[in-house]
């Protein structure tokens, strides 16, 4: 029972040491001017392909798991994070002015590693229960690899933006901190969390979706842009599909 305890502590920890991990990247990539456009298209891609494998096709799957139409929670949730976003989106503006488009983009990925976090803890929960660590320690894999370009993601735009490479660092580091307190959290209240998180994740893809259309396509528009939002979807997809 303690080898369990230590692998779901490990289990937990992996995915938030991964964000760290890809937000280390900012100590490497060199500040230039015309990679700009290409690091926030590879942000754009990246949520985007979250989005849609990491959240809505999870919470359809939940969805029709619990009896309800996979569309509705889909749709629901979706639109209840387009609509969080776009006031939090006018709070930002007042509040950070120039920065506000920075700040946006650091709310959606940190919102969106709630409801991973959430499926973790569950996952681990589960386990605990019938012995067995393999099915958790598979979603705790992919989700882990899969934050790795999420933590690039966030602190590279963070460096674009003017803030230094340790401060952009620690907003990656930041964002991925949610995602070993929610675990707990869904450890914790697991048999309470089942029926809501279909809408966890359909909310945290309408937030991701509202920041890339919003925020980041606007301002990658261009070739250099288009090949970063490729690169990011491909990467994330290949990632989600491969590690399910």
């Amino acid at each position: 029972m303690q080898t369990l305890g230590w692998a779901a502590a490990g289990g937990i920890a992996f995915p938030f040491c991964m964000t760290s991990a890809g937000a280390a990247m900012v100590f490497f990539a060199r500040p230039r001017a015309r990679s700009e456009k290409t690091t926030l298209g590879f942000a754009a891609g990246v949520m985007t392909a979250a989005s849609v494998w990491s959240l809505l096709l999870p919470a359809i799957e939940r969805s029709e798991a619990l009896g309800l139409p996979g569309w509705l929670p889909a749709a629901a949730g979706l639109l209840a994070g387009v609509v969080f976003l776009a006031a939090m989106d006018g709070w930002f503006v007042r509040l950070a002015g120039d920065r506000a488009g920075t700040a946006l983009l650091s709310a959606a990925i940190t919102l969106h590693n709630v409801p991973e976090g959430l499926a973790v803890g569950l996952a681990f929960a589960l386990a605990a229960e019938e012995g067995s660590m393999a099915a958790a320690a598979a979603l705790s894999l992919g989700i882990g690899i899969q934050n790795f370009p999420e933590g690039m993601a966030i602190a590279l735009p963070l460096r674009q933006s003017g803030r230094s490479r340790l401060n952009a660092f620690a907003g990656g580091v930041l964002s991925g901190a949610v995602e070993p307190a929610a675990a707990m959290l869904a450890a914790a209240l697991s048999a309470r969390l089942v029926a809501v998180m279909p809408w966890l994740l359909a909310f945290a893809a309408g937030a991701m979706l509202y920041v890339v259309v919003e925020e980041l396509v606007p301002q990658a528009a261009g070739r250099s842009g288009t090949c970063g939002f490729v690169a990011g979807f491909l990467a994330m997809m290949v990632l989600d599909v491969a590690l399910g």
